[in-house]
């Protein structure tokens, strides 16, 4: 995993290097607009050079701009530089580079209009976006509405080598660098350039349905990170990047099938077990040594029917669960596909009580919509809740409030997460293409199913079961709570890029073994 931060972590940093006189903060502006300029012909090696339109705000984001308008002039491009707010009020950082790049061309007032119709006339070339960085809260002011739409048009514009090279500094001016919200206007881009470690904001996509604006995620296009010599410790509090499993899947050659652990999955009635089927199914996949289904005895039958490898057994009330539980063999559970709020409300009591590790889904989480604490009373450690943004909101609903609400632009899933993980006392992951997952003691990840790793064909009935069951069969085999989320995630995403276009639910275990022999296990 890799670490990303929020504005303030970053800004920590950068003041704790130039305060124990390591660096300058000049120093590391020009390292910063190097770094952009060498990313670009990295992104685009064929590139000769062409014209250049670099737009600079009133901070130090701006300032960087300047060094890119510079370099590009001295690698022999035609530089429009365009400067909003008065120059005379920089930071003295970026009032050095807009004085060195006067010394080499013009330093254009902001012309809204202009600006828009020189965009929309260039054919190739860049356009740089160095308007705000990271600590903005606010959104684009209303004098770059023209320049805002040339630079969308043109994005959407097809092809490609008939439009400029959208570039952004850090982050796309507009997006929230915290939450990736876009905070009104935000600029798209087709690369964006940050520096150190990226950014919270680029891989949150905070985006509730086809109707609200896209995220950062959606915004930043490819990413690329610039070391500009700032030292590489780890921060303690920096949420985590998942871009692999965090947890062993590989199996010893003499291990026997109750080494690798026993879930245990709870299905509702008749008729209603196609989603605990799922999970089984998934569990087994993952590499539990053994999966049982439990059901109500009247669903034997058509549970018989479709599982081989899943073993079945009858479970009429939460007496009989407490009653399997003396197998100290079973380690792992798995409650809410398809089971019911009633049922559930009766068995998850049960099974929190036997201190298993245990996965609560779907309806285990709803069937307490109307007393959520009644549930965190029950809860431990070794839990894991997986609800989505709607079941979240059942359950926490001041959380998810605060995601919306427009007085708290920087509050991300990350933080909601956290908040509600040290709440409920266990681990919760939080579903949707940006998934965070956070601990009872405050660590958190993101596990980011955007841009080029997106996996749009997981929104399909079943898929969130699957990852249910992939997380109790990662806890069998003796994962933590944070491990098997993280893992889980994972590999849940990435078995639906490796199976593509046309995924149901039911394909997302068979392309399990696909993945796991691409990680050579």
């Amino acid at each position: 995993m890799s670490e990303i931060l929020t504005a303030a972590q970053m800004r920590a940093c950068e003041m704790a290097e130039i305060e124990s006189g390591a660096v300058t903060g000049l120093e590391l502006m020009e390292r910063a607009g190097a770094g952009v300029v060498e990313a670009i012909f990295a992104q685009w090696p064929e590139f000769s050079p062409g014209r250049a339109i670099v737009l600079c705000g009133p901070g130090n984001n701006g300032g960087d701009g300047y060094v890119i308008a510079r370099l590009l002039a001295e690698r022999g491009w035609s530089v429009d530089c365009h400067a909003f707010g008065d120059p005379s009020g920089l930071p003295a950082d970026a009032r050095t580079n807009h004085d060195r790049w006067k010394r080499m061309g013009a330093v254009h007032p902001w012309d809204d209009s202009a600006i828009a119709a020189r965009i929309d006339s260039l054919e190739g070339g860049l356009v740089i976006d160095a308007l705000f960085g990271t600590g903005l809260t606010r959104a684009l002011p209303e004098q770059m509405d023209q320049t805002g739409r040339a630079i969308a048009t043109r994005h959407s514009a097809a092809p490609a080598d008939a439009r400029p090279h959208l570039v952004a500094v850090d982050i796309p001016s507009g997006i929230s660098s915290d939450s990736g919200r876009d905070l009104g206007g935000a600029l798209p881009a087709d690369l964006t350039v940050t520096f150190h470690r990226a950014k919270c904001g680029h891989y949150l996509d905070p985006r509730s349905g086809p109707s609200r604006p896209a995220g950062g995620a959606t915004l930043s296009g490819r990413i690329a990170i610039v070391d500009i010599g700032l030292p590489q410790t780890p921060l303690p509090d920096a949420a985590a990047l998942i871009t692999a499993p965090t947890h062993s899947l590989a199996k010893g050659s003499g291990g026997h099938k109750y080494g690798h652990g026993h879930a245990l999955v709870l299905s509702g009635r008749a008729g209603k077990g196609g989603a605990a089927r799922l999970a089984a199914r998934a569990a087994l996949r993952i590499g539990a040594g053994l999966v049982t289904l439990a059901c109500p005895q009247a669903a034997l039958p058509e549970n018989a029917a479709q599982l081989n490898a899943v073993m079945l057994t009858p479970l009429p009330d939460a007496y009989a669960l407490r009653g399997l539980m003396k197998d100290e063999r079973l380690n792992a559970l798995c409650l809410g596909p398809g089971l019911g709020a009633a049922r559930a409300q009766e068995m998850v009591p049960a099974a929190l009580w036997g201190k298993r590790a245990t996965v609560l889904d779907a309806d285990a989480l709803t069937a307490f919509e109307s007393d959520p604490e009644l549930l965190f009373g029950q809860l431990h450690p070794d839990c894991v809740l997986t609800p989505h943004l709607g079941e979240f909101a059942r359950l926490f609903p001041d959380l998810a409030g605060k995601l919306s609400d427009p007085d708290q632009p920087g509050y991300s899933k990350l933080d909601a997460t956290r908040e509600a993980a040290a709440r409920a006392g266990c681990t919760v992951l939080l579903k949707g293409p940006d998934t965070a997952i956070a601990t009872q003691d405050s660590r958190v990840a993101l596990h980011s199913a955007t841009g080029a790793r997106a996996a749009p064909w997981l929104a399909t009935a079943g898929s969130g079961d699957v990852l249910a069951g992939l997380i109790a069969g990662l806890l069998a085999r003796g994962a933590t709570p944070f491990d098997a989320a993280c893992s889980a995630a994972w590999l849940h995403a990435e078995a639906a890029r490796s199976f593509g276009p046309g995924l149901i639910a039911e394909d997302l275990p068979e392309e399990l073994p696909r993945v796991l022999r691409g990680l050579a296990l």
